[in-house]
């Protein structure tokens, strides 16, 4: 016999049903890292790759508009890429458990309805900070380096995990709607996006009409904003974009936050129907 316990009446009670059970489902999600260590191997080489790649392979014939160095440039970016490249792995994530009947089971359990999707993005936001820890390592292995002080960079830092967890919640969306196989092809849009903003040049040295755009992109807004806290080179603009590139790295965030949070807990609600 099975026994559905009673759903809490207050409101601290439910908070503490609902932190206890999303922290259960983020927990599973960190045991199966360490029973799939290829999946660790990967999130800790892919940084590294990045950096050398885009360091010293590319970057000997790049040149920072204004002057700099072109590896204290690019940090910044390849930082902010790494944490919109991390909704990949939410998308498939949620398609895989949608698709195998993992959710399903999920909410058959007499568990807090909000823990699977807070679960998930706990546990995402968790393989973000390691994957930025170690870009971080890297950064300072090829001589870039922060020259703001430290509480500047710890801001820059939050401003990164910002648009990482509003990612997660678009990746969460986008992961209950379609299936592995198209979560798998993420890569060819994300990666358009990611050059199309100032991530590896300046959007002062494209042209003209791409250069509103990629002024506009959201990614742009937190790459200039960490820049500018970094004190790295590079970051500023003529643009109302540019000029308020802080601003933006908080309200683009908060924009996906406020339309894709409630369209997440919708759609996992109506999953079955």
């Amino acid at each position: 016999m099975t026994v559905v316990p009673p759903m809490p009446r207050t409101w601290s009670s439910r908070l503490r049903w609902t932190v206890g059970d999303s922290w259960t489902i983020a927990r599973s999600g960190l045991i199966h890292w360490t029973r799939n260590p290829s999946v660790i191997l990967y999130n800790l080489l892919q940084p590294i790759v990045m950096v050398v790649l885009f360091g010293f392979v590319f970057g000997s014939a790049m040149s920072v508009a204004g002057g700099g160095d072109y590896r204290e440039f690019l940090m910044p970016g390849l930082f902010a890429q790494t944490m919109m490249f991390g909704v990949m792995s939410t998308m498939m994530v949620m398609s895989v458990h949608a698709t195998k009947g993992i959710t399903d089971r999920f909410r058959s359990m007499p568990i807090s309805p909000a823990a699977v999707v807070l679960g998930r993005s706990a546990n995402d936001m968790l393989n973000s900070v390691l994957e930025l820890a170690i870009l971080v390592l890297c950064g300072w292995a090829v001589g870039w380096n922060w020259h703001n002080g430290t509480a500047n960079a710890l801001a820059a830092i939050g401003l990164l995990l910002l648009l990482r967890f509003a990612l997660i919640w678009v990746g969460i969306h986008l992961g209950l709607m379609i299936t592995p196989e198209a979560a798998g092809t993420a890569y060819v849009v994300l990666m358009p996006l990611t050059m199309l903003a100032n991530t590896f040049v300046s959007p002062t040295q494209m042209p003209g009409w791409l250069s509103g755009i990629a002024e506009w992109n959201p990614l742009s807004a937190t790459v200039a904003a960490t820049r500018a806290l970094f004190g790295n080179p590079g970051w500023g603009g003529d643009s109302w974009a540019a000029q308020h590139a802080q601003l933006l790295a908080i309200g683009w965030p908060v924009l996906l936050v406020a339309v894709f949070l409630p369209l997440s807990v919708r759609r996992y609600r109506r999953l079955d129907r």
